[in-house]
């Protein structure tokens, strides 16, 4: 069956999309607005994009209200935000940001999450969180009202020593770490606890075996 993305309403093209692209990665996302007010949020339109210069990418659809979602309007005032992966023992806390919440109530202080000062943004870590991202806003692209696709400058990096594996090579204990991803519908998650490992081939290999295949 074929599906006119262009013809179809938005919740029908939001579902087609969430159904069939998974796992999702999640970016927390921690912002501050202008006048200091903290807020966290979940969000899995979400991807690093490049490393020269180090960049993730982050959509950001409007609040149900047809207004900038708070994250949104603190990263177009301020240009800096944090993002925090989620792992499984932090599913929870993680749902309980997803709230609606009014903009001046702080979604850390309510998921019992402790903000960490960052280095070089003003918006904190959140502290439980193993791996945090400091960014920068490297560009932002208006995809409709209200709603933006923001392109970030990772500029500074945290990941908790006991998930490192070799500091001088950058090696990280990834399978440790456990985080979750996204999947469909509202309120599925994944694990990233069950792997399966590919070598990447090589053509000349690739081309030899296929030579002696014709040959045998």
């Amino acid at each position: 069956m074929q599906f006119d993305m262009e013809a179809l309403p938005p919740r029908d093209r939001y579902k087609i999309l969430t159904s069939t692209v998974t796992p999702r990665p999640i970016a927390w996302v921690t912002s501050q607005s202008a006048s200091g007010i903290l807020n966290a949020a979940p969000f899995s339109f979400f991807n690093v994009m490049d490393d020269d210069p180090p960049v993730v990418v982050l959509g950001i659809m409007r609040h149900p209200e047809n207004r900038p979602k708070d994250t949104g309007a603190n990263i177009q005032e301020t240009g800096e935000f944090v993002i925090n992966l989620v792992t499984e023992d932090l599913a929870d806390a993680m749902n309980i940001t997803c709230m609606d919440a009014p903009p001046e109530v702080d979604e850390l202080a309510c998921a019992g999450l402790t903000p960490a000062p960052s280095i070089k943004v003003k918006p904190p870590r959140i502290a439980e969180s193993p791996v945090n991202f400091e960014c920068r806003t490297f560009r932002i692209v208006e995809t409709a009202p209200h709603q933006m696709i923001v392109i970030g400058r990772v500029i500074m990096a945290h990941i908790r020593d006991d998930m490192i594996l070799d500091p001088e090579r950058c090696h990280i204990d990834t399978p440790r770490l456990r985080l979750i991803g996204r999947m469909h519908g509202s309120g599925w998650y994944a694990r990233t606890s069950d792997l399966f490992e590919l070598k990447r081939p090589r053509y000349a290999d690739w081309a030899a075996a296929q030579q002696a295949r014709q040959d045998g």
